[in-house]
């Protein structure tokens, strides 16, 4: 099986877009394709011909380059089944359970919703790795906008579950500020403590911090982290189930 090569570069404000290539069978897909112009140029560095973007949700900054990018490649636009009608271009509808193969690569579909109401996350088992568009960034998560606090757990619960050594990419580069609130809610976890400097020094030297892991997430992320005593003391929670944790967590996020 040809290795999956993945590119991952800054596009708008702070978005990632990422390209992904099969080079047994010269594929290329854009996940998510937040401005055509920078995927394009992204492309072209990298001597590659879009063939498909895998859409994750329907908000503009992760779907403004999908219909000039089609016209211009006529690659195949595949997004989420539950929010199909708000995908610019779309041509195939994909949701939980799904599989679909992108080269000599099989691509697992998960549905994540609460950052909207139909968000789905693409995994690739043989080459460990996730696009999880905005339901999970480093030491953060998205915005619950279209969901409630309980969907978008049972979302997080299920990237939890995938391996530790699975890579993550993400759709923003938040991780600074996500460091900053995280060390208010679990200032005694060491590797987060550390993490937050190393981040500080990423950004610093002009750097992304993306992409990440599950592992790493499980171990510093307190967004992913509702069950341990010390968070459920800080927030006055203790023995409160794991979504309602979550949820403060994610209200004091959107406070601060």
């Amino acid at each position: 099986m040809a290795d999956l090569q993945i590119h991952q570069f800054p596009c708008l404000s702070d978005n990632f877009g990422v390209l992904i290539h099969d080079p047994a069978q010269n594929l290329t897909a854009s996940i998510d394709a937040p401005e055509a112009k920078a995927v394009a140029a992204a492309l072209k560095e990298k001597g590659w011909t879009l063939t498909h973007i895998l859409t994750t949700h329907h908000h503009a900054d992760h779907t403004g380059g999908n219909l000039e990018l089609k016209s211009a490649t006529r690659c195949i636009i595949i997004g989420p089944r539950g929010e199909a009608s708000k995908i610019p271009g779309i041509d195939k509808q994909v949701g939980e359970g799904d599989t679909f193969s992108f080269g000599s690569h099989q691509v697992q579909v998960l549905d994540t919703p609460g950052h909207t109401a139909g968000h789905i996350t693409y995994v690739i088992p043989s080459a460990k790795v996730a696009f999880a568009g905005d339901t999970l960034f480093a030491i953060g998560c998205g915005r619950v906008i279209e969901g409630d606090m309980q969907m978008m757990w049972q979302s997080l619960k299920k990237l939890m579950a995938l391996p530790k050594d699975t890579t993550v990419y993400c759709g923003h580069e938040y991780t600074q500020s996500n460091a900053k609130f995280a060390v208010t809610i679990e200032p005694e976890n060491d590797a987060l403590q550390k993490r937050a400097k190393d981040v500080d020094q990423l950004r610093a030297a002009g750097k992304p911090t993306l992409p990440t892991t599950i592992g790493i997430e499980l171990e510093t992320n307190p967004f992913l982290r509702p069950h341990v005593p010390a968070i459920q003391k800080r927030l006055g929670m203790e023995g409160k189930p794991d979504w309602q944790v979550f949820g403060e967590i994610r209200e004091r996020k959107n406070r601060s």
